[in-house]
């Protein structure tokens, strides 16, 4: 029989808006519209530290999106080395929401989830695919196979190990390059919901 550890919860500290270190993948836009892909480091529900390309002008108005937290806007607060800190401006309720999905991601983390390789994959029906790069570049890819924790492509374009792109609308992360093409990790697991030969990413 399989020995479960007991997980300890990770609670967050309201008040003093605790960060959670967290890496999800998501976009920002900056006050001349301009979009670039980008990486949380730690994420309180009073602001966020983002790995970027782009760090903009302190002080400047800041949308970002992710995933699992939606919509974020706030602004520039300071810079450092491959990114900057912005401010989390945001009524109580979507605070509160927040607080709660910060403490289900932070414990989730805590979690021994299986190894991609173990997860089960799929040949999706739509196998055609566009991947979207940060410096706005984009090439076409056919999808060998999809988990729900990220796919294998085959391309003729190929970027380096831990660049974060767009496969479809999904933002993933480069994991290995292959011969002929890239394994890449979802920012967010599929949801078993979706997962079947119908999904389209």
């Amino acid at each position: 029989m399989r020995h479960h550890a007991k997980l300890k919860l990770i609670p967050l500290e309201r008040r003093r808006y605790a960060r959670v270190k967290l890496a999800l993948l998501g976009r920002y836009m900056l006050e001349d519209r301009r979009e670039f892909p980008c990486q949380t480091i730690d994420i309180s529900v009073g602001g966020l530290a983002l790995t970027a390309p782009v760090r903009g002008v302190v002080g400047e108005r800041i949308i970002a999106y992710f995933d699992a937290l939606g919509r974020i806007e706030g602004h520039v607060v300071r810079h450092f080395e491959h990114g900057f800190a912005m401010t989390a401006a945001m009524h109580a309720a979507k605070r509160e929401k927040m607080v709660n999905q910060l403490t289900w991601l932070a414990n989730r983390n805590a979690l021994d989830l299986p190894e991609d390789r173990r997860h089960e994959r799929i040949v999706p029906n739509q196998v055609e695919t566009t991947i979207r790069l940060p410096d706005g570049g984009a090439f076409t890819a056919r999808i060998v196979d999809i988990s729900v924790s990220g796919a294998a492509i085959a391309c003729e374009n190929k970027a380096p190990v831990g660049a974060l792109l767009h496969i479809g609308r999904r933002p993933a992360r480069v994991v290995r390059c292959l011969d002929h093409g890239m394994a890449l990790e979802f920012a967010l697991p599929l949801s078993y919901d979706v997962f079947d030969a119908n999904v389209v990413l």
